[in-house]
């Protein structure tokens, strides 16, 4: 159960951390924020008295200062110099995460405030996880830790070689909730992801390297991102195999040399005569009201009653019943077994075509239209299942007498059961495989429409086959902007703005940064790309990638033009770590389209040029 108790400042928390030998710690918090915030009130309020430590703790800045010089002046550098504390976290550079990480290896610090994604991340030491609640914060809101994510961080408690065991404490807090810290604790881990995915690249490499679909299809269906499905699959492949083989041994018992394609031969016509039988009509009323649904449609007089004399305009039809008009103006709700009379004629529903409708129904140049008989009804489908029937007959063996002939067609009967099992067996496993081979199918064809790929020729084209190496997020979208000269004359800030623009996340603010007028008119270009390739996404039922991210553009476009690190951190007030991510992520980016120096030669120079000016320090 959750417990409501005010959370302990973090001085107090390492106090009595310390009291009970339990240093150093990681004490994981929800938010960024929180940990910056934490790392300085716990200085404010402690001081390391062994100035032999801090003495270390300068020193090893320092010195890590010379081979990186954008870690100087950071705002938390005395707070681990004065309290041997620190935060870590996404949010920082990775020069800055980089030395905190030094200094908890070394035994410098007491304690680090990190986020959960910190234990996946990195390696050092501590003798104790303080968790402070179950729950982490994302883009789109608070969600709950999962089992592995809890057991990864409990699982940096200890320091090999130092402690015989770690341990865990659980902090107070307004969300504390114990009991379902130590259910996640016991809990299984979670089931690996395989992060293998149906991509425009992933399509062209394999479609290019085993020539074909089918080939493409069953490395799909092995991969273990559909283990469970091949797992079902494989299940209902031996369900089938099991009732193939009882279909034989029964057909053997008989003395009946035939194959079980005979026998699913016969169930399948057994099910569409079934099918058939069924919608036939059986009674005058049943046919009579099929017929009305057919031919009762907006624009057709009816007449109403069982002689039909009241007559109403059809206005709207809804499931067994419509919405009329009266000849007096007045609306009225009706069920289709209420018409006795429906008239041939479909006129517009505004004021002059209402008023026709009646006028020639009245002057009989609106005929009524001719009720079908039962007999007649039944007729069209009766000769169905005649030949059906035919067929049915057809399928024992000719020449065998009779007694054979009624033995065979007895053992046929009394597989009709196994062989429908077989047939179910057989739809739910092409299901299955479509289900899998459908997103390869719905990209194959966006593909197709852009000429990277040949469909019916199931080959990849020379267009696609320089895609194939472009390693980016939004593959297409990149390709067809450099395919359609977007990079070809831009200058290094506005390739890196609009490179960035398509590598960034795109719910995450960097900034307000202005654009500039080029950059502005190439992102209206690129506006163009996009709506052509979401178009074709759309017709295939594909979801279109996201939308562009503008204020990643304007930063990445003024870090280009060779503005200082500090003041672009000052101008667009986003976390350092951020920035350098969206950053790397842009110039690795640009780097992949540098590489087409044969395909895309303007484009590659440009994108050259481009990922020198972004990739500088701190941007690795």
């Amino acid at each position: 159960m959750k417990l409501s108790m005010p959370e302990m400042p973090p001085g107090q928390l390492l106090a009595a951390l310390g009291e009970y030998n339990l240093l150093p710690a990681i004490i994981f918090l929800p938010t960024r924020r929180r940990c910056d915030q934490a790392a300085s009130e716990a200085a404010m309020t402690r001081r390391d008295d062994k100035a032999e430590r801090r003495d270390a703790r300068r020193a090893v800045l320092r010195s890590f200062m010379e081979q990186h010089p954008e870690v100087r002046g950071h705002r938390h550098w005395d707070t681990i110099i004065r309290g041997g504390v620190a935060a870590h976290h996404a949010g920082h550079i990775p020069a800055w995460k980089l030395v905190i990480e030094q200094l908890m290896s070394a035994g410098l610090l007491d304690a680090i405030f990190a986020t959960a994604t910190v234990a996946a991340g990195v390696d050092f030491p501590a003798r104790t996880v303080v968790i402070t609640n179950v729950d982490q914060r994302t883009g789109s809101g608070w969600r709950a830790l999962s089992a592995s994510e809890l057991q990864q961080m409990t699982g940096r408690a200890g320091r090999r070689g130092r402690d015989r065991v770690g341990f865990i404490v659980a902090a107070p807090g307004l969300h504390q909730d114990p009991e379902r810290i130590a259910a996640l604790l016991e809990a299984p881990p979670d089931p690996l992801q395989s992060q293998f995915r149906a991509t425009y690249s992933t399509l062209l490499n394999l479609l290019d390297a085993y020539r074909s679909f089918s080939h493409v299809r069953e490395i799909a269906e092995r991969s273990f991102a559909y283990r469970d499905t091949a797992r079902r699959v494989t299940r209902l492949e031996r369900e089938r195999d099991g009732y193939e083989r009882e279909i034989k041994r029964k057909l053997g018992e008989a003395g009946c040399n035939l194959s079980v394609e005979i026998a699913r031969g016969l169930e399948r016509l057994a099910s569409a005569r079934q099918r058939l039988l069924e919608t036939l009509p059986q009674t005058r009323a049943e046919m009579l009201l099929g017929w009305l649904n057919d031919v009762v449609v907006p624009g057709r007089v009816v007449g109403v009653g069982r002689q039909g004399r009241r007559l109403v305009l059809v206005m709207r039809r809804r499931s067994s019943a419509f919405v009329g008009m009266r000849e007096d103006g007045r609306g009225v709700n009706l069920a289709l077994d209420r018409v006795g009379r429906v008239y041939e004629n479909g006129y517009p529903l505004d004021e002059e075509g209402i008023e026709r409708a009646f006028r020639e129904t009245h002057e009989g140049t609106n005929a009524a239209l001719q009720e079908p008989r039962l007999r007649e009804a039944r007729s069209t489908e009766d000769d169905a299942v005649t030949i059906l029937n035919d067929m049915i007959d057809a399928i024992a063996p000719q020449g065998l007498n009779e007694t054979e002939k009624t033995a065979c067609a007895d053992a046929l009967w009394s597989v009709i059961e196994d062989a429908e099992n077989v047939e179910r067996a057989e739809r739910r496993i092409e299901t299955l495989r479509a289900r899998v081979w459908q997103p390869f199918e719905q990209r194959a064809r966006v593909l197709a429409a852009f000429d990277y790929l040949d469909f019916a020729g199931e080959r990849v084209t020379e267009r696609g086959r320089w895609l194939a190496d472009l390693h980016v997020d939004r593959t297409l979208l990149v390709g067809e902007a450099v395919r359609r000269g977007l990079f070809d004359s831009l200058d290094a800030p506005r390739a890196a703005g609009l490179m960035a623009a398509l590598a960034a996340d795109e719910d995450r603010d960097y900034g307000e940064l202005e654009l500039d007028d080029k950059l502005i008119n190439t992102l209206a270009r690129f506006d163009e790309v996009a709506y052509a390739v979401a178009t074709e996404e759309w017709k295939q039922g594909l979801e279109p990638a996201p939308e562009i991210n503008f204020s990643a553009a304007a930063t990445a476009s003024h870090w280009a033009t060779g503005l200082d690190w500090a003041d672009l951190v000052q101008e667009t007030r986003a976390e350092e770590g951020d920035l350098v991510r969206m950053l790397s992520r842009t110039g690795e980016s640009l780097l992949q389209i540098a590489g087409l120096r044969h395909a895309q030669a303007a484009a590659a120079r440009s994108a050259e040029r481009a990922a020198e000016a972004i990739l500088r320090e701190p941007v690795r």
